[in-house]
């Protein structure tokens, strides 16, 4: 099982674009599920994180105040909204699942230190000046 994060693109700065988290064979709604990305060059770093309910959310001081992290359980899809783009957003974004999967990585997301894996592949970020 694996998740698959959509929605990424060619955006100017300043723009906005949704992002979404989707699992073929697992219901979300059971997990805690984050979002990451991962620069050319750069370790993976965590962007934002819900909990299953949805009642808690976090995130890193870059996308504080900027993105937004959601839920639909019914849609058993996770999304990450993001706005006022910068060109230092430009990065591969990845969604996971909270939990010590056997690819799991411990990531920071604001105040908490995660494991996360169920690691699929990433939708492209590019903000343009």
């Amino acid at each position: 099982v694996q998740l698959q994060a959509s929605g990424g693109g060619l955006v100017h700065i300043g723009g906005s674009l949704r992002l979404s988290c989707v699992a073929s064979e697992l219901s979300l709604e059971r997990y805690a599920i984050g979002w990451f990305r991962q620069a050319p060059g750069k370790e993976r770093e965590g962007v934002s994180y819900i909990s299953s309910t949805g009642t808690s959310t976090y995130y890193s001081d870059s996308a504080k105040g900027r993105f937004a992290i959601s839920r639909d359980n019914a849609k058993n899809t996770v999304y990450l909204q993001m706005n006022s783009l910068k060109p230092e957003d430009t990065a591969v974004y990845y969604c996971a699942v909270q939990g010590a999967y056997s690819d799991y990585e411990s990531i920071d997301i604001g105040p908490l230190t995660g494991d996360f894996g169920l690691w699929g592949q990433g939708t492209q970020v590019t903000v343009s000046s």
